[in-house]
């Protein structure tokens, strides 16, 4: 692969159209803007990360994530292409220097396909199908689109959400650049090719549209004809992925602190293990001149070395690899490939996160709330849209969007139409709309 062709601001939808601009902002500025300003990234605000939303301790939302991985998303792309120009002279100049700002939007849009309850809500939606009642639809529609429901992921669904026509909108969804598009699928290939991992790409019904955009930038294509399809990566996907993986793992870590699941000092701990003893040791000298004594503001000093640290370790891991990355043999993500001790210490973090964190009562409490809400919602909301002809089906149907094709004559897009409106829905929406259904609460006038 080719970073000249990589790199396009190409408009998807809008490809023979060139706007008369108005002002000096970038194509790729243009895509963070409008992403910032549109309904499913204020949503993102009232969506689950790992822990319940805020009572009296504001932990992260999907929306600060996201908007901490864009941070960390426009660092390590600007100092990767600092680095890259100084080896390629000839990108200087060139659209390449504005990789920072591809990968900042596409820490913005990375989690704009994810269901209300995270990865709850995700189980709850793949397992309608597979255990619950839509069981019985398995044989009234498509191989390729069982395939897709059944293995429902919030990455596909984001890739769907960005391009997919849905009614009332222009041609090419929000039309954003083809690379930026390319930099948010971290799992290039249909949903048969998901495995035990259960993630993929794109949907079928966006199948054409994806090949479209790697096609042009010629990013590499792994299958043969009438094979499943399958691309390597574009590069810039392992920055933003090393930008969520960064931010996921270690600002856990600080709300665990803050919600007292782990201690003060095995948080501390954790945050010291990135560093040899002279770079801790430089580390409490600081926190001692700066007379930071508050345990809370420790830890969030702690945690910015952390991340400087592993922003730092995976810029250089991408520089040494490019050969690989462009060549489509690079394996795993960056985080592996990163020196031995940050590498040892951020695994260790990944096994407390699962024993203590993941696993908590709080966290589970919400992931069987969240769980029972989404089958619920699955349960009569498809049943709906199956049996559209009832009465109950009806009073539900109206309470979708326009923008939902609920009414279509083919019974997949009616389901497709179920799961895109219960999928775009926020945790406190989606409890609403739970309590109505069953009964539970009425509006007050």
């Amino acid at each position: 692969m080719k970073w000249q062709q990589l790199i396009s601001n190409k408009r998807f939808g809008q490809e023979t159209k060139h706007a008369l601009r108005h002002d000096d902002r970038s194509e790729f500025k243009r895509d963070s803007d409008r992403l910032i300003y549109s309904a499913p990234f204020r949503r993102l605000q009232n969506k689950t990360q790992v822990f319940p939303l805020p009572g009296s301790v504001f932990v992260h939302n999907r929306l600060t994530h996201s908007l901490e991985v864009s941070s960390l998303g426009k660092s390590l792309g600007d100092d990767v292409a600092r680095r890259l120009t100084e080896k390629h002279p000839e990108l200087k100049g060139t659209l390449f220097e504005e990789i920072g700002t591809i990968v900042q939007t596409a820490g913005l849009a990375h989690d704009l396909g994810n269901p209300p309850f995270g990865h709850s809500g995700e189980k709850a939606i793949q397992t309608f199908f597979t255990e619950g009642e839509g069981q019985a639809l398995k044989e009234r529609v498509s191989r390729r689109f069982w395939d897709d429901i059944t293995h429902f992921e919030g990455n596909a669904n984001a890739f769907r959400l960005l391009t997919h026509r849905f009614n009332g909108r222009r041609e090419g969804g929000f039309v954003m650049t083809y690379s930026t598009l390319a930099s948010i699928v971290k799992y290039p290939f249909a949903s048969s090719l998901s495995g035990e991992h259960g993630k993929f790409g794109f949907f079928s019904s966006e199948e054409a549209d994806y090949k479209r955009i790697a096609d042009e930038l010629g990013i590499i294509c792994k299958s043969f004809p009438r094979e499943p399809l399958q691309y390597a990566r574009h590069p810039l996907v392992y920055l933003m992925e090393a930008a969520d993986d960064i931010c996921y793992e270690i600002m856990d870590i600080e709300d665990s602190h803050k919600l007292k699941i782990i201690s003060y000092e095995e948080t501390r701990e954790l945050l010291l293990g990135f560093f040899n003893e002279e770079s801790r040791a430089h580390i409490l000298k600081r926190i001692e001149e700066e007379r930071v004594t508050d345990e809370n503001e420790q830890v969030v000093y702690l945690r910015a070395c952390v991340v400087g640290e592993l922003e730092s370790e995976c810029v250089k891991a991408f520089v040494e690899h490019e050969e690989e990355i462009l060549g489509g043999t690079f394996e795993g993500s960056l985080i592996k490939h990163i020196s031995g001790l940050p590498r040892q210490a951020y695994r260790h973090c990944q096994e407390v996160s699962r024993k203590k964190i993941y696993q908590s009562k709080l966290v589970l409490d919400v992931e069987l709330s969240g769980y029972k809400i989404m089958e619920t919602l699955m349960q009569n909301l498809v049943e709906a849209a199956v049996h559209p002809e009832n009465f109950h089906s009806q009073q539900l149907i109206k309470r979708f969007s326009s923008q939902y094709d609920i009414q279509s004559d083919d019974l997949q897009t009616r389901i497709m139409a179920v799961i895109d409106y219960i999928s775009g829905m926020t945790d406190v929406y989606s409890l609403d709309i739970y309590q109505k259904i069953c009964g539970i609460s009425l509006p007050v006038v």
